[in-house]
């Protein structure tokens, strides 16, 4: 906007003076024209009524007195030249007439007698002062050529330039008016525009392939505008797709891991169980007097690794099935301090911001989600930290119950925390890693969400949400558990 009105300012500007100074050349053209019309037909009433023959001989005659009152009257120099460019009379006085040229340039001559119009105008500068000349034949009743009339004319551009710079000050002062005004119409301007693509450049920069992605809506916005809002609406939509296929390929990626595991451990018992059998099989006699003691070792042995099976077993399907929706109502803070009852560490402690917080939840689950966090936070805490601390905490907010459990422990790192609650991950020596993953679905289940907070080295905070149940009656819980 503003290079546009210094562009178009300049322009005006330019053309103005040009039109300024064409003006003023053609006002003297046409000044000097009528003045050499109005002196020649005066001249050619002198010679209309002048009492000597009519020849260049007889020039200086006739104009001997005339030519200072064709001078006067006129307001300009006037000299007469013979055919052959030659001065024969002037109307400058006669101690300053020796100024006046007495020849006329050859050049000009032979112009003056090849032009149609037998006529010529001679430009020159001299001093910074502009002068026109010109040169035409003075003719007499029958039109033959009796001498020339050279009329000298000085232009005076004073008027002309006072106009000009009058004109350039009311332009620069409008000019400056219009400058300001485009600085301000392209701030605002600019502003409604970059405001924007502000706006869809902060949207893209929050757009995570991991998280639900909301669309742009934003109303009456400018075409181009429009255009990039929908174009980031339609990669939103592309790119909840692909996320959606690739948790789907995640998810069934990690159960034929969480197979592949789990046929591994099993097989891993299997081996001794088979030897032990086979050893059994091999060394069995009725008659030995420690066939009872052998006997038992045998079974030890077996039940052993049966059990180890077992667990593993116990484990997976812990995982793989989700809990069946009991719909029984829970007091959630009740619950919750329910479940804090069988920790003996001392430095767990409990705070809830109010008495009575219901919810809809099968109750073992929910004992189930508290105990594995707090565990996970108890296993956390170094033992060599002088005050470790486990804070338990439930409140409302909104239409949702919150349950937070912070540690003060070793926390969780950054390559980490995308892994958290994929199946058999974990960072413990022991365990299958199916804690955190059953919790999530869980939670899940329950339309709630579960969430974390960490800081490597400052502790964690997991943050369970879920729905609360308003103003209906609240059945009475069971003290068993």
């Amino acid at each position: 906007m503003i290079f546009i009105t210094l562009i178009a300012s300049l322009l005006i500007a330019i053309v103005s003076i040009y039109q300024f100074k064409n003006e003023a050349k053609q006002y003297h053209q046409d000044r000097l024209e009528r003045k050499e019309n109005s002196i020649k037909e005066h001249i050619n009433y002198i010679l209309a009524n002048t009492t000597y023959p009519l020849n260049t001989e007889n020039l200086p005659l006739i104009f001997r007195e005339r030519i200072h009152e064709l001078a006067n009257i006129h307001g300009t120099e006037i000299n007469i030249f013979d055919l052959n460019g030659h001065l024969i009379k002037s109307s400058k006085a006669a101690f300053s007439v020796d100024t006046v040229s007495q020849n006329i340039p050859s050049g000009i001559l032979r112009v003056i007698r090849s032009t149609a119009e037998k006529r010529y105008v001679d430009l020159k500068s001299e001093g910074g002062v502009k002068y026109r000349s010109s040169y035409s034949y003075i003719k007499d009743t029958k039109f033959k050529p009796l001498g020339i009339l050279n009329l000298p004319y000085i232009e005076d551009d004073g008027y002309y330039e006072k106009e000009l710079n009058n004109f350039l000050i009311r332009f620069m002062q409008v000019y400056s008016f219009m400058l300001l005004i485009s600085v301000i119409i392209a701030y605002f301007l600019s502003s409604y525009i970059t405001k924007s693509i502000k706006e869809v450049s902060d949207r893209i920069k929050e757009t995570r392939l991991n998280e639900v992605n909301e669309k742009i809506d934003m109303g009456d916005s400018p075409q181009e505008i429009s255009l990039l809002v929908h174009a980031y609406n339609d990669m939103v939509e592309d790119l909840d797709e692909s996320a959606a296929k690739l948790a789907q390929k995640e998810r069934e990626e990690a159960w034929r891991e969480m197979a592949k595991q789990v046929a591994h451990e099993i097989k891993n018992p299997l081996t001794p169980m088979r030897l032990t059998v086979q050893s059994f099989q091999r060394k069995f006699d009725p008659t030995d007097p420690n066939i009872k003691q052998k006997l038992n070792e045998y079974s030890d042995t077996l039940i052993q690794q049966i059990d180890t099976m077992t667990s593993v077993a116990s484990a997976f399907s812990s995982f793989a099935s989700m809990p069946a929706q009991q719909n029984e109502t829970l007091n959630v803070v009740k619950i919750v301090q329910l479940a804090l009852e069988i920790f003996n560490e001392n430095y767990i402690t409990f705070h809830a911001d109010e008495p009575r917080i219901v919810t809809r939840m099968d109750r073992t689950q929910l004992i189930r989600i508290i105990t594995n966090l707090v565990k996970n936070a108890t296993q956390a805490i170094d033992e060599r930290e002088p005050h470790p601390t486990v804070d338990v905490r439930v409140f409302r907010e909104g239409n949702n119950a919150r349950i937070t459990v912070r540690d003060n422990g070793k926390g969780i790192s950054m390559e980490n925390k995308n892994r958290i609650f994929e199946p058999k991950f974990t960072t413990k020596n022991s365990g299958m890693g199916l804690g955190l993953g059953i919790i999530k679905n869980i939670v899940e289940n329950y339309h709630g969400t579960i969430t974390f907070n960490s800081d490597p080295g400052a502790g964690t905070m997991f943050i369970v949400t879920l729905p609360i149940i308003q103003q209906e009656p609240f059945e009475k819980e069971q003290t068993n558990h």
